[in-house]
Formats: C-alpha cells, structure tokens, sequence
C-alpha cells in the first residue's frame, strides 16, 4: 500500500523519483505526486491516476532540483483525487509529507488545530500530521526534527513519513512505525524508500529504520534518534537483490514471470535446508527453537489472503505429519476476539512483505500471551522477520505482481520443511517416509517446470471462458485450500467472481448455482479422496455443469467425464498443493488478459496491506 521515494544529493532528483515510484507501482495505488525544492522554492505537483499522468502534469514545468520526494497514495481518507494526493503542504507552505499508515487520532488533533485558525486543504489525516509538525515548530520555536519528534509522540496508528523544508536545502527528516521505511546510503546522497526496489540501482547500501526512530539527513550525514531523543548508531546492511529481479525479462507481466519462475522458487527455498540423498533436513532459522515446536500443545497459523491458505495446507500437513493440532486464523479477526493463548503454543505469521500491519498486530498480542512465534516471510529485514522469536525465509525473490503465486508455492514449501522437521523431532514420521518426502520435494521443481508446458493448452481452455461472471472451484484434502486459492486468483484479477468449496459441502448449498452457464474447476488427482470427488463431479455433470478437471497423469477414467483436462505429474498426497496449484494460477492469469485487465496491477487492490 502506497509508495515513498525521496532523495538528497548531487543528482537530479525528479527522474530518479520518478523512476522509483514506477518500481512502487506493484504496490498499489490511486494517485501520485512529486515534491521538489530549487530556486522557485518548494513545489508540489500531484495527480489522480497512475505515475504516467503525473508525468504528463509535470511537462513544461522546471524541475531542476537535487532534492526531491515522490509518493503513491492508496485511498484511505478522502477518495482518490488531485487534492487528496500526496505530497501535502503545511498551512504556510515551508513544510511538504509523504506518508503512508494512518494517523487514528487525526480527527482530535485536526479539530485543535482548526480553533488555532489552521485551515486544511484536503480530507487526509496525513495534512494533519504536517500541519501538527509546523505548528509545533512555530510554537515551541524549535528545528524541525524536534517538531517531528514531539508531534509523533502524541500521534496514534501507524505512519511512515519524509518530511522537506523549504528553509534547507539538504535536509530531509523520516520516521516510521509500523509501517516499512529503507535508507539507501551512496557517497554523499540519501535515498528513502517503502523497500528497497527503487534503491538498487543506485546503492546496495541500507539502514532498515526501526519503529520509533527518526532519521534526520543534512548536510551529507545521517543521524537517527529514537522518539525519547536517544541517538544510535545506523546499521548499515548490504541488500542482495538484483535489478534484473525487479524486471519483467521479457514477459508481458511480472506475474506470468513470477508463476515461470517457480521452479527456481521452490528449488531456492529449499537449498541448504534439504539433502534429499542423505535424509538431512535443517532450517537453521529454526534450530534453537525446535522442541519448543515439536512439543508444542497446538500451532496458530495467523495470515491474511493467499498466506491464509498456505496456512491452511499447512494445518493438513502439521496434523498429518507431526501429529500437533493446528488452527488457522485470518490475523485481521485473530487479534479482535480474545483469543486463548498459552504459553505451550507456537504461532506461525505468514506475510510476503512481513510488513502486513493485521499480522503484525496479531503478532504482538499473542507475544504478549507468552506464546513463542515463527515467521514465515520472503523479505529479509522485515518487520515481522524482526518482531518474531525464530523463523524462515521463503527466498522466492522479489513479487511484483500483486495476485501472489511464486510466494504461495514458497511459503507452502517451508511450511512443509518445517512440518517435516517437526515430525522428525518428535518422532511421529519414520525414517523411511522422511527420505521418500525429501527425496519428492526435491523434484518438485521438475514437475513445476512440467505443468508449466501445459501453459498453451491452458490458455486454450481459459479462451472458452473469458464469457464466464462466476466459477466454483472444489477439492477435498489439501486441494481444498488450493481450490480457494485458484478462486482467489481469479477473482483478484479478472474480478470474476470466483468461490472455492470443499467438494462434499457443494451439496450443502452451492449446488443451487449449477447449472449450463457455471464453470466449475474440480482437483480431481489421485489421491485418498479420489472416489469422493469423482461422485462430486458426477453431481455437478447431472445439472450440466461444465467441468474443467485437475488431473494425475495416465488418469484414463475422468476424460470421458469432464470437459476439460489438465493433467499434472504424480506426486505424494501432501506435496499436491505445490503442483495442483499452477494450471489454476496460469488460467486465473490468461482469463484476465484475455478480458483486458490490469494483471500486475488489479484495482482497488494493493501488494502490501501495512493498514487495518
């Protein structure tokens, strides 16, 4: 959600802002806007609509500066228009914010202000904050980072801010909670950013800002405090990404890249963890903290989205394997309910970005109920990687596309890895399965690569129904989870509506819908509850329901029963997730093309949710 890119140094600002706001793009967002300060003073130009309409506003205009700060705004207070766009002036025009997060207690501190004679130009809690900044600062006659600092003492919620004055030229002042905020470190220039994509191509040098923290760059030195006025020393890390990550690579969207590359994916999460050959299986990040897993009275599983349903094959596989019992939660209920925690229990956070703001909150309260938490996430220095006890990375790379597919697969690949290493510890697996699992794992990225030669009969199928204004999808077992994730996709992107279902509860209620013009895709492989989807199959085929089939391979009995066949390799039952879950993202994908839509950047939506 949103997008922050600012820069101080000897470069023009403009371009290189611009540039990092279009790598943000991913993220998702409904308007865009520049700050710049040169000789004419500090000027904010801003649009509704994508960063190209931006770029077409700022023709014409001088935009020499080599101080700048760039923003793409996700609606949250006040709809989506020029006024409501970031950047925003203070009331007398020396001060300019970005900000991404949520001020919760704006509407008090707005209303105080507005008896002072302030008066505001838009509906954005974010004014409110840099109004609340400049006055401090007048009142209290002090610099301006002491205004940030007193002003964010009293804010509540979640923000990540830049802040620029017209008065210096080579100050810029940022501060985070709860909400992402990297520092890139070059010879004598800054950047700041949401993470690190508009970075790299400039320097691989970073300082990850903690919450609470401000970092006050002038002059060519970075200094960060604490909001109680410590100073401390910035930790400055190398960021191994590469640009080329971060580009389409000839591709038409980054999410056909991102479902191609999940070979590479699902391989890279499991390298230095797995020697199918030996039996061995190690998650370092996990090795202090293996009996309390093993010995743990229950698992919670807490996500949102897509990571709730790798939670949700996680639970099969748990309970299967190391014989724990399992809840999953959407964190965004989990933290509302009260929910009974004990000191025995582990809790598992999913998040792609690891700065998930439901998530994170969730986190938090059951640490304070003294379970201990893992983390399963792909960014490295994320929030959730440091507010957890232990954890793993997924090591999918970066996800540009909104719709997640490559992270699924990787999160569903630790998750299994941990479940194994779990059951290993605790002795409910034997030796022999353990080895033929590790053995199946580590072809699994063959097999990927396998489905993935379907991909041109797959877009045959997904041509016949571009038609379609509603599908049903069912699987049994673990495939139940996967047939809410291949809804998900479809309905996240081709805005289709889309429902999944385990196939015995069609019966229960869905079946009403069936009927000549409803699509239902069926994972339909051969496994425990095979029969049992077939008699489904057979129940939707008896009120004309036309079938689109996930197969095993050498299936010779359900062709002459369905109407359409995907088949996909062999595979032991609790590695299916992993192979039954590509042709469904691969026909999610060619449908929305096939209906025009925005694939990598689907409306309304955003990659990283870091608000409530």
């Amino acid at each position: 959600m949103c997008g922050i890119v600012a820069y101080v140094g000897p470069r023009e600002a403009c371009p290189l802002v611009l540039k990092g706001l279009k790598r943000l793009e991913y993220r998702g967002y409904d308007s865009a806007g520049v700050a710049l300060l040169n000789g004419e003073g500090l000027k904010v130009y801003k649009k509704k609509g994508k960063v190209a309409d931006l770029e077409q506003e700022l023709a014409g205009k001088d935009l020499h500066a080599t101080i700048g700060m760039g923003h793409t705004r996700w609606a949250t207070h006040g709809e989506p228009n020029d006024v409501n766009a970031h950047p925003h002036y203070s009331f007398h025009r020396g001060l300019a914010i970005i900000h991404n997060g949520i001020i919760e207690n704006y509407a008090a501190i707005k209303k105080s202000l507005i008896k002072k004679g302030r008066e505001f130009r838009s509906e954005t809690d974010s004014e409110v904050l840099i109004q609340f900044i400049e006055d401090i600062q007048e009142n209290a006659a002090c610099s301006l980072e002491e205004a940030v600092r007193l002003a964010l003492q009293e804010v509540v919620g979640a923000y990540a801010i830049v802040v620029m004055s017209e008065n210096d030229p080579t100050q810029l002042i940022a501060a985070r909670k709860g909400s992402p905020l990297v520092i890139g470190v070059g010879e004598n220039e800054f950047f700041f950013a949401s993470d690190a994509t508009p970075i790299i191509e400039y320097t691989k040098e970073v300082v990850y800002l903690n919450d609470y923290e401000i970092a006050i760059v002038r002059n060519g030195a970075l200094t960060i405090l604490t909001l109680d006025n410590t100073q401390t020393v910035p930790y400055v890390q190398t960021v191994e990404l590469e640009l080329a990550a971060i580009e389409k690579g000839g591709f038409d969207h980054f999410m056909l890249k991102e479902i191609f590359e999940q070979p590479r994916s699902i391989a890279d999460s499991m390298r230095g963890r797995v020697q199918a050959a030996e039996g061995y299986l190690q998650l370092g990040g996990l090795r202090d903290y293996m009996d309390q897993l093993a010995n743990s009275q229950r698992i919670v599983i807490i996500g949102c989205g897509t990571s709730w349903h790798a939670g949700l094959v996680a639970e099969y596989i748990f309970e299967e394997l190391a014989r724990i019992p399992v809840e999953v939660e959407y964190a965004s209920e989990f933290r509302y309910r009260n929910p009974i925690i004990k000191e025995r229990d582990v809790v598992i956070a999913i998040s792609q970005s690891g700065e998930t703001a439901d998530t994170l909150a969730a986190i938090e309260l059951a640490k304070a109920k003294g379970a201990t938490i893992f983390g399963v996430c792909n960014v490295v220095g994320s929030s959730i990687a440091r507010a957890t006890h232990a954890g793993a990375y997924t090591h999918a790379g970066p996800e540009i596309g909104v719709a997640s597919t490559k992270a699924f697969t990787a999160q569903v690949t630790v998750l299994t890895l941990m479940a194994l290493a779990a059951a290993e510890r605790k002795g409910t697996i034997s030796n022999s399965l353990l080895r033929q699992l590790l053995a199946e794992m580590d072809s699994i990225p063959a097999k990927v690569e396998k489905v993935l030669e379907s991909a041109a009969k797959i877009r045959e199928i997904a041509q016949i129904f571009t038609y379609a204004r509603n599908f049903i999808y069912l699987g049994r077992g673990m495939n139940f989870p996967v047939a809410l994730e291949g809804a998900l996709k479809l309905k996240e992107i081709s805005y289709i509506h889309a429902e999944g279902y385990p196939a015995a509860e069609m019966k229960h209620g869905p079946i009403a819908l069936i009927d000549e013009d409803m699509p239902v895709v069926v994972i339909a492989t051969k496994d425990s509850s095979y029969e049992k989807v077939v008699s489904n199959i057979q129940e939707v085929k008896a009120r004309k329901g036309r079938v689109i089939a996930i197969t095993t391979e050498g299936d010779k009995h359900l062709p002459d029963m369905v109407d359409f066949v995907i088949e996909i390799p062999k595979v032991h039952e609790v590695l299916l997730p992993l192979i039954s879950v590509i042709p469904l993202q691969i026909l999610a994908y060619d449908i929305a093309v096939m209906r025009g839509r925005n694939v990598d950047q689907p409306r309304n939506l955003a990659k990283s949710v870091t608000v409530e």
